[in-house]
């Protein structure tokens, strides 16, 4: 099971921005699914932002698209949600994820970080 560290949530403005960064404890590369997720309080759990090997593109929530960007870095073992243009709705806990379906299968989420924007 890989695990998986957040950093980078905090306090913003509407209008600010923030980079999350998700650091694996092994290669995060040998899944064929990883991403971006969040929920807010009374909310169920949402995708972000997810890749999936194969695809030459992210697969992004309406609410976020042209306002956020997925990026990894293969040398850090890390992926990285870059967030501009934040609102209020922005507010919500956010979690990576990483994926498996062939053996060793795994299913593994970081331990979240608040993300709060203030009007």
């Amino acid at each position: 099971q890989v695990q998986l560290v957040e950093s980078g949530g905090g306090l913003v403005q509407a209008g600010g921005s923030l980079r999350l960064s998700c650091v694996g404890s092994d290669t995060i590369f040998s899944s064929n699914e990883m991403g971006w997720y969040r929920q807010s309080p009374g909310k169920q759990r949402e995708l972000v932002a997810v890749r999936t090997y194969g695809d030459s593109s992210t697969r992004y929530a309406d609410s976020v698209k042209g306002r956020f960007n997925f990026s990894r870095d293969y040398d850090k073992n890390t992926m990285y949600l870059q967030m501009t243009m934040l609102t209020p709705d922005d507010t919500a806990v956010y979690y990576c994820n990483v994926k498996r379906s062939y053996p060793p299968i795994y299913d593994s989420w970081g331990q979240g970080t608040q993300v709060t924007v203030s009007s």
